[in-house]
This record gives C-alpha cells, sequence and structure tokens, in this order.
C-alpha cells in the first residue's frame, strides 16, 4: 500500500458538495470512480481535508489516497485526470508517510468569497452579484469582530449539543478587486455552513441594513437572524489547506478579473 497526497481543485455548481452520498453526484465520488477504473480496485482509502457544500467551489482541496499501486505519483495523476471530468481536476500527486491524514494534520484553512458588484454572463456560478450599493469599511470593521477564539452557534447549521462551535479564526481579510469584493477567511477549521453566514451578515453591514452593535449581538446571544442571511454556494471557495511548517500569507486575489459598468 502507497499513500499519495493529492491536490484537486474543482467547480462544485454540479456536485452536491465533496462527501460521497447516496443518490447524489459528489465530488468525493467522481474521484472513487475514476480510482477504481484506474486500479482496478475496490480496497482503497480516500479522505479529504474536509467537506464543501453543494455548489461550493475548491482552489487546493487536499485528499490523501491510501492504494496499492505500483504507478507513480505522476502517472496516477494523469491517469486519474483522464478519467475525471472537466470540472474536477488533481494538481499535484506525491508520495506520503502512511501517518499522513488530510485532515487530521491540517493547521489551518482559507475560504475566499467573491462578491460581484455587477450582473455577470459568465462569471454567475462563481460569484455572488449584489445589486444594492456596498460600503465596504463599515464591512471592514465589522470583520474585525470574527477574528480570534470566538463562539459561533449563531453562524452554523451544526447542533451545538453536539460539537463546540467556537473557532479560532486568525484573520478576516477584505479586498476590492474591479467590481469585485474578495473576502478571506483563515481559520482552524470551520462549523457548516459557517462561512456563508459570515459573508451574508456582512453584506448587510455594507448595504447599511446592520451596524457593528448588531453584529456585536449576533455574536453574545444566539439568533437565527444569520442563518436567514446566509449567502450563496456559487462565490465561495476552498482556496488553501495548511500543513505544518507552510506559510500562510498569500496575496489576496480574484479567481478571475471581473471588470466593467457596474447595473
Amino acid at each position: 500500500m502507497a499513500r499519495f497526497k493529492l491536490v484537486l481543485e474543482y467547480a462544485g455548481t454540479r456536485y452536491r458538495g465533496w462527501q460521497i452520498q447516496k443518490n447524489a453526484r459528489t465530488v468525493q465520488g467522481e474521484i472513487a470512480a475514476a480510482v477504481r477504473l484506474v486500479s482496478e480496485r475496490t480496497d482503497f482509502e480516500l479522505y479529504g481535508s474536509g467537506r464543501t457544500d453543494a455548489g461550493v467551489h475548491a482552489l487546493a482541496q487536499v485528499a490523501h489516497l491510501e492504494l496499492n499501486t505500483t504507478l507513480a505519483p505522476q502517472a496516477l495523476r494523469f491517469a486519474l485526470n483522464d478519467r475525471l471530468p472537466a470540472d474536477i481536476h488533481i494538481l499535484s500527486a506525491q508520495k506520503v508517510p502512511r501517518q499522513f491524514h488530510a485532515r487530521h494534520d491540517a493547521e489551518a484553512r482559507s475560504y475566499l468569497y467573491q462578491i460581484s458588484r455587477r450582473r455577470t454572463a459568465l462569471a454567475k456560478p462563481y460569484v455572488w452579484w449584489i445589486k444594492d450599493s456596498l460600503a465596504v469599511a463599515p464591512m471592514r470593521r465589522a470583520a474585525t469582530l470574527f477574528t480570534g477564539n470566538v463562539d459561533f452557534c449563531s453562524f452554523t447549521a451544526d447542533e451545538p449539543e453536539e460539537k463546540s462551535t467556537r473557532v479560532l479564526v486568525e484573520r478576516f481579510e477584505i479586498a476590492e478587486a474591479g467590481e469585485l469584493i474578495l473576502l478571506r477567511v483563515l481559520g482552524s477549521h470551520f462549523l457548516w455552513k459557517m462561512v456563508r453566514r459570515l459573508v451574508g451578515v456582512l453584506a448587510e453591514v455594507a448595504r447599511g441594513k446592520l451596524t457593528e452593535h448588531d453584529v456585536k449581538g449576533l455574536l453574545s446571544t444566539p439568533s437565527t437572524l444569520a442563518a436567514e442571511l446566509t449567502a450563496p454556494p456559487s462565490g465561495l471557495f476552498l482556496e488553501r489547506v495548511f500543513y505544518r511548517g507552510e506559510a500562510r500569507e498569500h496575496p489576496l486575489r480574484p479567481v478571475f478579473n471581473l471588470s466593467g459598468e457596474s447595473d
């Protein structure tokens, strides 16, 4: 048996998320099917660094694959890519010690969200277009409230009784790139729907419909408001997964450039 670290990108639009589900097309399911075709084996382990929800994309998802094969990493990557659909692509494959675990060894993850200030025909699956005027400065101020070891009880669909809702958020960055507003959050891990709810609340701040005081209230008292404001999955990307010794400082850039007049 050999263990491989796979880094892959995918457009999540056509999938019900990362994790294999019955009667649903998923990213993990497509990769597992390709592994079976390439290796003619069913006794393998394929494990991702974390789940992504239906419609969410990835720029550098990490998975480990344990497989009995004589193929070298590059040959395995080429063979799998030949059998994967065009919206899933393995960027790299390398042999790693069998102790390596894509999820348990990950020390941090970053997500990128793209809000568009204009209607777009080509980039619609990868942005959230907001028609209203958006003020970035108050959005930035409110985002600082989300950094640190914070209880995000109001920002998750997970059951608080089943798992801790506290998350260490190292950094929350917001930048403008042409007609796009980019939001990047870096943290130890993320709760179910947490990032999309953070973005949804910040969008209301940018619209002028919520204040910093309102955001503080969501963090201090359980509320369903963030759930009602959940941003769509289209603009969300799992950007990076970080392991021991890897630098976490990277320029904040859009997935693509979107210029032109706002609507």
